[in-house]
Formats: C-alpha cells, sequence, structure tokens
C-alpha cells in the first residue's frame, strides 16, 4: 500500500513540448498509482496566454495515451491551474504567488513546494532570486527545485549558476536532473554491484582489467546543428550522462543506501579523478567527425544543414579515464559516445582479468565480461569461461543472458516519473549534487581548452561505423578492445 504524498509542483515551462511529452504523463501515473491523491496541485506557468480550461485541455490532450478511466483523467486534472507569467518581471511573480496560494488552499496543502524549471537554462538563476524575493516558498514543508541539463556551459558558468541559486535553496534542496539516472539499467547497477557477493568482492583492481561504458547514436545531428554545432558528443553526452554512469561504477562501496552516503560515495571516486593536461589530453582522448558513408543517405558533418563550413566540432569522443584510488590503481575508464554509429546502444561493459590456472593445453582461459546493456532494452551478459566438447580439456566462452521482459517495460517507471517522485520524497539519490558537476565540468574544460585552440587532431570516421580507428588503437595501446562492435 503506498502512501499519499503532499505537494504542489509549479511547472515552469509548462506548455512547452517536454511538459507535454514527459512531465504531466509521468504526474498522471503517480496519479494512478496511489502516491498522488487529493491533497496534491499542479501550476502551470509560461509566457503563452492560456485560461485554465484551455491548459486543462492541454493536459487532457498529453495524457490521452495514458488514459483507462475517463473520469479518473478529469478527476486528475481538477488539479491543475495556469497563470500566464514573465519569469524576468520580478511584478509577474505576485500573480503566480496568488495562483500557488489559491491551489495549496483548495487542496489543503501546508507548504511541501517543487518547482520544476523546465526552461532555457539563462532563466534558472533569475527564476530561484524571484521565488525568494517575491515571497512563492512555503515557510512550512519543504521547498525544491528540479532543473534541467545543462547545468552551465563550463565550470565557471555552471559555478555562477550555482552561486545564484544558493542564493535562494541550499545545495540539498536543488534536484539536478540527468534523466539516464532515472533509467532502469542504470539503477540496476547498484543492484548488480552491491547484491551479489560475487561482483562486491571482485569490483577492483584485482579483478577488473577495464571499464568500459558506451552511448551510440546511428543518426547523425538532424536539425540541431544550432546546439550541436556549440557542444558536440563531449559537452551533449560525456560530461553529464557518461560522467553519472561513470559515478556509480566507480564509487567507492557506500555506508548505507541512503542519498547522502551514495553522494558521498560517489564524491570519492569523483575527487579522486585525474584531470589532464595538453599533452595527456592528446593521449588519452580522441575526437572526430562523421563522414560520409555508403548511403546516400549519411551526408558528412560538414554538409549537414547550418553546419559551417570550417567546423571542428567533435561528433565522436572517445577517451581514457583514470581514479588515483587504490581500488583502481591500473584499471582504466574507456567512454566513447557518438553520433551516426554502427548501432544505437548505452552499454556498460566490465573487463575481468583472465584466469591464470594453466589448463595445460593450448586454449587458455579468457576475460570474462560483464556487459549491462541500458538501452534501447534492458538486458544483462555475462561471458564466462567453460569447457569445450572437444577431447582436449579446452576452455571456451559462454553467455548467461537475461533480457528485460515486455511485461517489466511494461511495468517499468519512465525516468522523469521517477525524477518527479523521487523529489517529492526528496531522495537525492539519483541526481547529480555539485561536487560532482564541478568535477565533471573540470575535467571536460581541461579537454575543451585544448580543443579550443586547436592542438589535438581531429580525426573523421565513415558514418556507419564505430568510429575512427584512433579510438581502437586508444585502447590497443593498454592490450585492451572495444567490446561493443556495432
Amino acid at each position: 500500500m503506498v502512501s499519499e504524498i503532499k505537494t504542489l509542483v509549479t511547472f515552469f515551462g509548462g506548455t512547452g513540448d517536454l511538459a507535454k511529452r514527459k512531465l504531466y504523463p509521468s504526474v498522471f501515473n503517480l496519479y494512478k498509482k496511489g502516491y498522488l491523491q487529493k491533497h496534491f496541485a499542479i501550476v502551470g506557468t509560461a509566457r503563452q496566454n492560456l485560461t485554465d480550461d484551455e491548459f486543462k485541455q492541454l493536459v487532457r490532450e498529453s495524457i490521452a495515451d495514458f488514459t483507462d478511466d475517463k473520469s479518473q483523467a478529469e478527476e486528475f486534472i481538477t488539479h491543475f491551474s495556469y497563470r500566464a507569467h514573465d519569469v524576468t518581471d520580478a511584478a509577474s511573480y505576485g500573480i503566480l504567488k496568488e495562483a500557488i496560494e489559491e491551489a495549496a488552499d483548495k487542496f489543503d496543502i501546508d507548504g511541501n513546494r517543487i518547482f520544476y524549471m523546465s526552461v532555457a537554462p539563462r532563466f534558472f538563476g533569475t527564476i530561484a532570486k524571484y521565488l525568494k524575493s517575491e515571497g512563492l516558498l512555503a515557510s512550512t514543508g519543504y521547498n525544491r527545485l528540479m532543473i534541467e541539463k545543462p547545468f552551465g556551459t563550463s565550470y565557471d558558468t555552471a559555478e555562477e549558476l550555482q552561486r545564484d541559486l544558493e542564493n535562494a535553496f541550499d545545495d540539498n534542496q536543488l534536484f539536478r536532473i540527468d534523466h539516464y539516472l532515472g533509467k532502469e539499467m542504470v539503477q540496476n547497477i547498484a543492484a548488480l554491484r552491491f547484491g551479489n557477493p560475487i561482483f562486491d568482492a571482485a569490483w577492483n583492481k584485482d579483478y577488473i582489467k577495464n571499464v568500459q561504458v558506451t552511448l551510440s547514436e546511428v543518426l547523425g545531428v538532424e536539425e540541431r546543428a544550432g546546439y550541436y554545432d556549440t557542444a558536440g558528443a563531449l559537452l551533449d553526452m560525456i560530461q553529464n550522462h557518461t560522467m553519472q554512469i561513470v559515478g556509480w561504477l566507480a564509487m567507492e562501496k557506500p555506508e548505507s543506501f541512503n542519498d547522502k552516503d551514495i553522494r558521498a560515495a560517489k564524491n570519492a571516486a569523483f575527487n579522486a579523478l585525474k584531470i589532464y593536461n595538453e599533452e595527456e589530453v592528446n593521449k588519452y582522448f580522441v575526437r572526430a567527425q562523421y563522414g560520409a558513408g555508403d548511403s546516400a543517405a549519411f551526408k558528412p558533418y560538414l554538409e549537414e544543414m547550418d553546419v559551417p563550413a570550417d567546423s571542428k566540432n567533435n561528433t565522436f569522443m572517445a577517451g581514457e579515464l583514470q581514479f588515483d584510488l587504490p581500488r583502481w590503481e591500473g584499471v582504466p575508464f574507456y567512454v566513447r559516445s557518438g553520433k551516426r554509429l554502427a548501432a544505437k546502444q548505452t552499454r556498460v561493459d566490465i573487463v575481468f582479468k583472465s584466469g591464470t590456472f594453466n589448463f595445460g593445453t593450448e586454449q587458455e582461459a579468457q576475460e570474462a565480461v560483464l556487459s549491462i546493456i541500458i538501452d534501447p532494452k534492458g538486458a544483462i551478459d555475462f561471458k564466462i569461461n567453460s569447457k569445450s566438447v572437444e577431447d582436449a580439456f579446452n576452455t571456451r566462452m559462454i553467455n548467461l543472458d537475461w533480457t528485460v521482459s515486455d511485461e517489466d517495460k511494461q511495468n517499468t517507471p519512465e525516468p522523469y516519473e521517477r525524477m518527479i517522485h523521487d523529489t517529492m520524497n526528496g531522495d537525492g539519490s539519483n541526481f547529480a549534487d555539485w561536487n560532482g558537476v564541478s568535477i565533471a565540468w573540470k575535467f571536460v574544460d581541461a579537454i575543451s581548452d585544448v580543443y579550443a585552440a586547436d592542438k589535438a587532431p581531429l580525426e573523421t570516421y565513415k558514418s556507419g561505423s564505430m568510429g575512427p580507428e584512433a579510438s581502437d588503437k586508444l585502447l590497443a595501446a593498454n592490450g585492451d578492445a572495444w567490446v561493443f562492435k556495432g
């Protein structure tokens, strides 16, 4: 039996695409499951002039595919209201305050306010400032701020944003969203690692040869060149999603499984991440840009719409991370992400050291590999050594595998549903804290500075491949190879 959560959520950007596609269906799912019952309210706000009825119709349409019981949906929608609002105008916050207090009174919600910022990042600090100065924060219960990425565009801009936000909120009230942390199979990393003594005991330099994280996409830049050419794979995928996944893999074992101890364990790893100089960037990282492919539909990046003809933007990144910790001494963490690759997949591959026992035959034991497939469909594969069926005592690799069933997938909460639910519960386990974000930016800035000065090669790779040859050579230098071949 679930317990009712009493809360009021204000969605800035309440008429936007994210709100319609993800946020309102997520809140509706929480309502259907009983987490939200009578004492909750949703206030939407944006620049668009809408009546309450027009806004409710927008919500009705956004949850249509999730509606089994129309009367239930209609009751849910009664908890919604709307106010047009200019986030840069202090006076406008008075109107929004009235709407929030009216909704709180109507549904008997004493405090407990969440403010979700699904707006352009340049408004994050402004909104936080006015929420405090114009009296929109509750005097009882909690106040929490949910922030979409990107959290800054560099360490300096992220630090400035952090200062702005901390003028109104404590850091433990800030919930920085990285929706990859809400994915089922990312959360499964902890269950696999800490829930199985076989892996828990072997999760270190004595047994693990290397760790690989791959986030590959088959699509090109499509119509996002305006944004993507200023970010590339490094800022779009490595600085946030990839680093947050690495946090679960590299972290120390937490003292307990509460959010405070989980963050402390992750930060012990992040604080030990080696930040590279120019020479090391060139040694440990590869940047590349996709070229043509076998199909005429595969244009080179430089021929994509709105891409500058002289762009040196990276559409592919591969690199080696190193952690100065006794647990990981000498163990490389390889990461890669890119567009227009051979297959779409997000995965983690843990490569264990090969056994040292000599069977006295030609075939020696090979490296066992634990693979956690995050997208597009969750799975766990464990490739281990076993005896072959030949007369001679040789070994062969066999595969122990499990795939998320269709029933499990249907019952799995969407990442945004999890994120909103966790924020309502005050659980920051699956959100990035400032220490982790700041280290990720310092690490990435060191790489970006080298690229901005054009002091590193820009490789090209064939569309439909798994990246440039230099990516394979990066691992080969350590006697390693990418597990996922596409």
